[in-house]
Formats: C-alpha cells, sequence, structure tokens
C-alpha cells in the first residue's frame, strides 16, 4: 500500500482532446479528460473528469466519475459518481455514493467482501 500523501499523486493522464484505445495497467492514479477505449486496472484510483468520456470495463481500488462511461466498473473499495456523470452498463462495490442529477442505467451489487 502506497503513503497516503502518494495516494493522490496522479501517474497518467489522458488529457481533454486526446484519445486512446488499448489497456491500462498501472499502479497508481489515472485522471481521464479525454476518451479513452479499452480496459483499464489498477490497484489505485480512477478519476473521469466532465469532459471525459469512456468506453471500457474500469477495475480500482477507488474511481471517480465525471463523465460518461460505457462499460462495467469494479471497485475494491468505493465508486462515486458525480452529478454530471453518465453511466451506462453495471457497478460492483462495497460502497457507492451517487450525486443528485447522475444518469446510470445498469445494475448495481453492493458486495462489501469484493
Amino acid at each position: 500500500m502506497k503513503e497516503s500523501g502518494d495516494e493522490f499523486a496522479v501517474n497518467s493522464i489522458i488529457g481533454e482532446g486526446a484519445s486512446f484505445n488499448g489497456e491500462f495497467r498501472l499502479s497508481g492514479l489515472i485522471r481521464i479528460d479525454g476518451h479513452f477505449r479499452g480496459l483499464i486496472e489498477t490497484d489505485g484510483k480512477v478519476l473521469i473528469g466532465k469532459t471525459g468520456s469512456v468506453d471500457t470495463d474500469i477495475k480500482a481500488r477507488i474511481i471517480v466519475a465525471g463523465g460518461e462511461i460505457r462499460g462495467n466498473i469494479y471497485a475494491s473499495e468505493r465508486i462515486i459518481l458525480l452529478s454530471t456523470c453518465k453511466l451506462f452498463g453495471d457497478v460492483v462495490t462495497p460502497r457507492l455514493i451517487i450525486e443528485e442529477g447522475v444518469l446510470f442505467q445498469g445494475k448495481c451489487t453492493i458486495n462489501p467482501t469484493h
């Protein structure tokens, strides 16, 4: 496990206007403000900004989403869907926080032992 100060250090960024296809496996945090298609796996955190758009399955410890997600998301700790988020897919997590205004079409499984 990383030191708490390192938890918020961004390891990778897909910036607004950028597009990336493929598999992204990393340790730490990735922020997506552009478009990503493929697979994301991290033992850290995934941040999808308001302008971010992903067509992918995401496996991470923590996922915070403000953009559009088409795919399933799995978090070992928690998922936070911000008011600007549009999620078309299923979620599996022990903790789910959904702000007012989220568009969510899918199935939700709250699994405390995930």
